[in-house]
């Protein structure tokens, strides 16, 4: 992972083992290096010196910006781990507060497009587990699985 050249190679370092520690996934590594990176670019210095202010200033910036509510939160995620975990000054994040997301919500078909799909089934087999599937409520990845 690279870190912004703001960031002290020793903080570095320190921040990778506390996520190795944790057993944190590839994936949450990477968001969360990106948060600070994303920081200390904004600050151009080390987050260690930052300030409740600064932190709050860059949350301002992040909505300002047009980052999504799933994009600052995960940001926020990030910044979080640094403070409370590897440098250990949650006294920071009193100012930082998630943004709500707006829930997408699942297609609902009528009931005469049920009827119409499995009117289309090709083979009796295939209407009868389309059929239990729509009864039990299943997802489709949860047929695709089950078949």
């Amino acid at each position: 992972m690279i870190f912004s050249t703001y960031f002290d190679p020793e903080l570095s370092q320190r921040f990778t083992e506390d996520m190795v520690i944790r057993n944190l996934t590839a994936k949450t590594q990477i968001g969360y290096v990106r948060a600070l990176n994303r920081l200390c670019e904004y600050l151009k210095h080390s987050p260690e010196n930052a300030t409740r202010d600064n932190l709050r200033e860059f949350q301002l910036f992040l909505v300002e910006d047009g980052a999504t509510g799933t994009t600052i939160n995960s940001t926020l995620s990030g910044l979080r781990f640094l403070y409370n975990v590897t440098l250990d000054k949650p006294q920071l994040l009193t100012k930082l507060i998630t943004v709500s997301v707006a829930r997408k919500l699942p297609i609902i078909l009528s009931l005469e497009e049920i009827k119409l799909f499995l009117t289309t089934a090709a083979h009796p087999k295939y209407h009868a587990a389309f059929s239990v599937a729509y009864g039990a409520g299943l997802r489709v990845s949860e047929v695709v699985s089950w078949a």
